[in-house]
């Protein structure tokens, strides 16, 4: 009988029955070499390694078997608690390698914050990774950030002092009693956003700059707002910047994941009415508003917000240039956006 028409299987089996170990692992070695995917054989070699100790080999051929598995129409019956056990060994080895890095960290005195928790999270997979995906344009080059701090931009400061007089514009507003205009809006000469949240004030928007013009009407009633706003570096771009407005997020509202158009922007929120249990999520970091606190992040990361409260949320949003991007560059992607509105219009933030 030829080498590939041996029953490695039935002689690995025997073999385990007998207690002859190394003839085992050669008999399902052979097999496996004359049949990489054989799912049997990956089961068994994971088994065989995990009786020896060797946790990671054991974890890889289980791994192997489980990915055969997802791709086969029907798995014998005869397999399903062969798989089940590979599952739970493999949970099991996770776990120990868990304790066993917290346990080396812990020793070392490292803290667990920051990157290198961010790292280990992603490490451990309690984390998923998230890159910039903008809907419209991509600048190459820039780092991989998902939320910038408050102290990195000498201006902050300034525009938070005027937080109390801005909630004061705003309470003045809000007393009129009227719905802000859905952030999210139908137009007939194109077809509807897949957005939950079209035309529904709950996601509402009062704008102060759009498609970089001054709304007066709304302008004209802020006027500390309107000065605060100056101290942002703001896009200049005709027909799309700058962007600022009120965004107003009523009680159990929820944004769903999306991305923005852009990679050369971040989104600046400066909070003036937050309850509890609101938050943002921006790739694989959660952050929750604090009144005249500004959160800043690229929102070219998949991104949602939502408000689980009782009452309704508001913030200031703006648009910044990011700082990596050198005044030539701004420059040059100015001309950039503004050629292509010429041709193809200004792209609409669908949410």
């Amino acid at each position: 009988m030829s080498d590939d028409k041996m029953p490695w299987l039935l002689m690995a089996q025997a073999c385990s029955l007998s207690g002859d170990v190394a003839a085992e692992g050669l008999a399902l070695q052979r097999q496996l070499e004359i049949e990489p995917r054989n799912l049997p054989a990956l089961i068994l070699s994971g088994e065989l390694k995990a009786r020896a100790g060797d946790d990671r080999a054991a974890n890889a051929f289980f791994q192997a078997a489980l990915n055969q598995a997802s791709s086969m129409p029907n798995v014998p019956t005869a397999l399903h608690p062969m798989l089940d056990r590979a599952r739970n060994f493999m949970d099991e080895v996770q776990d120990k390698f868990e304790q066993h890095l917290m346990d080396g960290i812990d020793q070392a005195g490292l803290q667990r914050d920051g990157r290198v928790g961010t790292a280990i999270d992603m490490l451990l997979g309690r984390k998923q990774l998230y890159l910039q995906q903008p809907s419209s344009f991509y600048f190459p080059g820039l780092p991989q950030r998902q939320f910038y701090e408050r102290d990195e931009f000498d201006w902050i400061a300034e525009i938070e002092q005027c937080v109390p007089e801005m909630q004061a514009e705003l309470r003045e507003i809000l007393a009129d009693g009227q719905d802000f205009p859905p952030y999210v809006e139908a137009t007939a000469d194109r077809p509807s956003a897949a957005n939950p949240l079209i035309n529904d004030p709950s996601w509402g928007a009062f704008y102060f700059w759009r498609n970089g013009e001054i709304v007066p009407e709304n302008a004209s009633r802020c006027p500390v707002t309107m000065q605060a706003l100056e101290s942002a570096p703001m896009p200049r771009i005709n027909s799309r910047s700058p962007i600022a407005l009120w965004s107003l997020l009523k009680s159990n509202t929820h944004i769903q994941p999306h991305h923005g158009l852009l990679n050369t922007r971040l989104i600046c929120h400066i909070p003036l009415i937050v309850p509890e249990d609101c938050a943002l999520r921006v790739g694989n970091e959660t952050r929750a508003w604090r009144e005249g606190e500004a959160l800043i992040f690229d929102d070219s990361f998949e991104h949602e917000a939502w408000n689980r409260s009782g009452q309704t949320r508001v913030i200031l949003l703006f648009e910044i240039w990011r700082p990596e991007i050198s005044l030539e560059e701004r420059a040059a992607l100015t001309t950039i956006f503004e050629t292509i509105n010429d041709y193809h219009g200004v792209p609409e933030d669908m949410g």
